[in-house]
């Protein structure tokens, strides 16, 4: 059994939310700057180097990249092996996101109520957690600030097993299509498939955060974010939706088993930010 002080967790998480609020991951500007390099069109080109601009400067004056800087979600993976010490995790995780977006003068976004009062709790918390038990006795912690330009056009469908391929293929580019300009491409897109309702959402979610040069452990869904990725380009939203041949940068999915009556799929719009980080104690 290891013993590990909750407040290290916390200390983790403020760490990182100041970090991927003012620098790019190093994978995504890689892939800004070469799609830069191949637009053809004049006003796309010069899209995508403003967005490289504004990565460059956000990083150097250590200023948000983004006003918008996103709601906390934290995807927690802990070894079984492990025993937290010092208070509860829940709250040492809420105050690690009280105390990175405030103390770096971040934009506070979350309402306490949804529909009715929506009053701003003022430091973004609460934080969204999913919480996972592996074998081990590390805890790993992923982390992900999720602006809702992009989210508010993400969906859910429930596709049947019998629409198969095509029936994912058309729903996630019918997703794309409706976000336009609005989700500010270009795009990393998370889908999910597979699971219940639920479940398939947080797998596009998670789908957001693997790195942009890994593409599926699985050939044929790797072989389906590539189609996915063509197809999604020959749409001609483009950067900013000033049109262009980079409607997005990626297109990543994960899957799960599910019910043999239902093929759940989950469409997660991200712009190209995607602001995420991970830290193993």
């Amino acid at each position: 059994m290891r013993e590990i002080e909750v407040s290290r967790i916390g200390k983790a998480i403020e760490d990182a939310c100041g970090q991927m609020a003012t620098v790019y991951s190093a994978d995504i500007i890689r892939r800004i700057r070469s799609a830069a390099e191949t637009e053809t069109l004049p006003r796309a080109q010069s899209a995508l180097n403003m967005l490289v601009k504004n990565a460059e400067i956000a990083e150097q004056e250590s200023i948000p990249i983004c006003q918008d800087t996103g709601m906390v979600i934290v995807f927690l993976k802990v070894g079984q092996d492990v025993h937290f010490t010092g208070g509860l995790l829940t709250d040492a995780i809420q105050e690690g996101v009280r105390r990175g977006y405030t103390e770096n003068y971040l934009r506070a976004s979350v309402v306490d109520d949804p529909l009715y009062d929506r009053k701003n709790t003022k430091d973004n918390t609460p934080a969204v957690i999913h919480t996972e038990i592996t074998g081990g006795d590390q805890v790993e912690i992923e982390l992900m600030a999720k602006g809702f330009g992009s989210e508010n056009k993400s969906a859910v469908r429930m596709c049947t097993p019998a629409e198969g391929e095509e029936g994912i293929i058309r729903f996630v580019l019918d997703t794309i299509a409706a976000a336009g300009p609005n989700a500010c491409p270009p795009f990393i897109v998370g889908v999910g498939i597979g699971g219940t309702f639920d479940s398939c959402a947080r797998l596009s979610k998670k789908a957001l955060m693997r790195p942009l040069d890994e593409d599926s452990s699985d050939p044929r869904y790797a072989d389906l974010e590539r189609r996915l990725l063509q197809k999604a380009n020959e749409l001609n939203i483009g950067p900013m939706g000033m049109h262009g041949r980079t409607t997005a940068l990626k297109i990543q999915i994960e899957y799960e088993p599910t019910h043999i009556a239902g093929m759940p799929c989950a469409v997660n719009m991200c712009c190209h930010v995607c602001r995420h980080a991970k830290a193993v104690i």
